[in-house]
């Protein structure tokens, strides 16, 4: 299968310019070791190799010798006695671009948060985007609505019918060209091996499969919901069973989280004009909205079936697309909520504190209400300590691009790009 360029090509090509080691850090399958190989002289790769992992037990310096930028694949496997050694790697060298480093979980330790200062990068990757697929015509950019840029372009082309069909599928490389049946089997298959490998691999043997499957299925019909910690307790609950302590749930979420799995987001913290009180609570999400729709074995047919819930599920793939999108750009993707019951689904801001409102609607039939939404939204804002929005818009599918009369603007989700 040829090449498909990734957001990230561009992130790791910086940052092989300016630091020792790039650590490429996504879920199991999303492409990080073939985005790697595009850019390394030499590889090793520890998840597949017993002779690597031989040498690793014997003196982990041995599997950094090799053409630099050398690729160490799931390097998390050697934990802290490889990043200690690529440590001393980078700092002997003395030379920027010496290693690529890609996981697919945190180390339990996380050494890596505070022994890297200075000597390496780290790049998040996630699944495919609309616009790495193929699926997004690109005319136009995050980067653009950021900068205050005002949106037109025709319909895309990408209805309802069609987006349900990529949220089922995903952004997995592995499912590209393939059939929606096969899609929506593998990702059930990778879902089944994260719960009875994976984590178990990572947190120890007492994890309970079943219930992990029942929390799976929970966070799946919650996706892009506030739902607290107490209600994924009572929706683990089997047959004559006692409920999850709310520790044992925050070790499977900790879990999850290590291997990359889910990828909520947080609350947005900023100045508001009335006295109303913001939410703090998170919003669920997995990495990619395809995983819910495997935790629950539907179908694209169901998801038809049952808009309402495809509209979470669109949310889900709208943020995805955002973090992707937004990331050369270090955005940073959150939600807001206060108690007055004013909501905005997502919340795009950069470090130099630009930011922009978007509300996401499956279908243009409830652009109006998203808009009045917005502009209530807006109002609240104290914009003299948070700055004005760069931009109030709708994601949408199923219609052309435009800015509405009141400054609204009409995204179609098949047309961004970074």
């Amino acid at each position: 299968m040829e090449y498909r360029p990734r957001v990230a090509d561009q992130l790791l090509s910086d940052r092989l310019t300016s630091a020792g080691a790039v650590v490429l850090e996504g879920p199991k399958a999303c492409g990080k070791t073939w985005t790697a190989r595009q850019f390394a002289a030499s590889e090793v790769l520890l998840d597949v190799d017993s002779n690597a992992r031989d040498a690793l037990d014997a003196d982990p310096a041995l599997i950094l010798e090799g053409a630099s930028p050398r690729l160490v694949d799931e390097w998390q496997i050697g934990g802290t006695p490889l990043w200690n050694h690529v440590r001393r790697a980078i700092d002997d060298r003395q030379s920027a671009g010496q290693f690529i480093l890609t996981g697919s979980s945190t180390p339990a330790d996380d050494v890596t948060r505070h022994s890297g200062a200075g000597r390496f990068a780290r790049i998040a990757m996630r699944p495919m985007s609309l616009y790495e697929v193929g699926d997004s015509t690109g005319e136009i950019s995050v980067a653009g609505l950021l900068a205050g840029k005002h949106t037109s372009c025709p319909d895309p082309g990408l209805g309802v019918r069609d987006i349900i069909d990529r949220i089922a599928v995903g952004g997995w490389p592995s499912n590209l060209g393939g059939s929606v049946d096969s899609a929506l089997q593998r990702n059930i298959d990778y879902l089944d091996h994260a719960r009875e490998v994976d984590i178990p691999s990572i947190s120890g043997p007492r994890r309970d499969p079943e219930r992990l499957r029942r929390l799976l299925t929970s966070l799946a019909r919650n996706t892009a919901t506030e739902v607290k910690i107490s209600a994924l307790a009572r929706e683990t609950l089997g047959d004559n069973e006692t409920a999850l302590a709310r520790t044992t749930i925050y070790d499977y979420l900790a879990a999850l989280d290590r291997l990359m799995l889910i990828d909520d987001v947080p609350a947005w913290s900023t100045h508001l004009r009335s006295r109303a009180t913001l939410r703090q609570e998170p919003k669920r999400h997995f990495v990619d909205p395809s995983l819910a729709v495997a935790a629950l074995a539907s179908t694209p047919k169901r998801l038809l079936d049952h808009l309402s819930f495809g509209g979470f599920l669109f949310e889900s793939l709208v943020v995805r697309d955002l973090r992707v999108l937004s990331s050369p750009l270090r955005g940073t993707v959150a939600h807001y909520r206060d108690s007055n019951g004013v909501e905005v689904d997502v919340i795009l801001q950069i470090p130099d504190g630009t930011w922009g409102a978007f509300e996401v609607k499956l279908g243009p039939g409830r652009i109006d209400d998203a808009a009045a939404s917005l502009l209530k939204f807006a109002s609240t804002v104290d914009t003299e300590k948070a700055g004005e929005p760069a931009v109030l818009g709708v994601i949408t599918t199923a219609t052309y691009g435009y800015t509405r009369k009141d400054g609204i603007q009409v995204i179609p989700i098949a047309a961004l790009r970074p």
